[in-house]
């Protein structure tokens, strides 16, 4: 899966097509990707999807219904919403991201599918990204986020981590503790000041309502040189629990 979603990251541009879907195209989205997890008939394709077998949901390519990636691990129930909001400004988050979703049975990847001048879901409620991420938290199924920041943006930490705009809760802490024990510099942004990497008005994060968020940051040189490291810290913490 990996040479499909370094294409499709790379296919990403300030310039390429995009339009934000309609409402009544997000309402398709909502109960086609409810459906599909269900194993019931849906009309994803309508939305320009391709669909293989029932773990990987594909946007068409070349038009604007830039509308994301997703892929469903079938072989453990539903268990982790891995998320990617900005795949091609935030360098590597990508490849952290499929990473991770590979080492967590059940979890679930959802993968922005235009640059985030063109759609940034992160900060928006009219995509079909925050459609699928708040069907998932409904359920009841933690999210972790991945950004990224530049390295000189927060020179003393590594990683920034928060629960968005919701206190921070044992899943959290436990990813802190075992980043820093793998030797990255933590800055938990509940407990210390991060320069404007906390994800407060992370619109995800505000839609779990309850539901465990875990907004992670880290950093280029984190990116480009430990990103197994950050897999195995956070597939570690096993943020699936509460």
């Amino acid at each position: 899966m990996e040479p499909l979603l370094r294409s499709f990251t790379a296919a990403q541009s300030t310039r390429q097509p995009y339009r934000h879907p309609t409402a009544a195209e997000l309402e398709t989205a909502g109960t086609g990707f409810a459906a599909l997890l269900d194993g019931r008939p849906h009309h994803l394709p309508d939305l320009g999807f391709s669909v293989t077998g029932d773990a990987l949901v594909v946007q068409e390519r070349g038009t604007e219904r830039a509308w994301g990636l997703y892929a469903i691990d079938r072989s453990a129930p539903p268990s982790l919403v891995v998320e990617v909001p900005h795949p091609s400004s935030d360098l590597r988050t990508d490849l952290i991201g499929l990473a991770l979703f590979q080492q967590v049975p059940g979890a679930l990847l959802a993968v922005a599918g235009a640059h985030r001048r063109r759609e940034d879901p992160a900060h928006e409620t009219r995509t079909v990204f925050h459609v699928v991420t708040t069907l998932l938290a409904r359920r009841g199924l933690p999210q972790v986020q991945l950004h990224g920041f530049k390295d000189r943006t927060l020179p003393a930490a590594d990683v920034v981590l928060s629960a968005g705009a919701a206190e921070a809760g044992d899943a959290a802490r436990r990813a802190a503790d075992r980043l820093e024990a793998a030797g990255f510099r933590v800055r938990r942004a509940w407990a210390e000041p991060c320069r404007g990497l906390a994800g407060t008005t992370n619109v995800q994060g505000q839609a779990a309502d309850g539901t465990p968020f875990l907004h992670v940051e880290l950093n280029r040189t984190i990116r480009e040189t430990r990103r197994d490291a950050v897999v195995r810290a956070l597939a570690d913490a096993d943020l699936r629990k509460p």
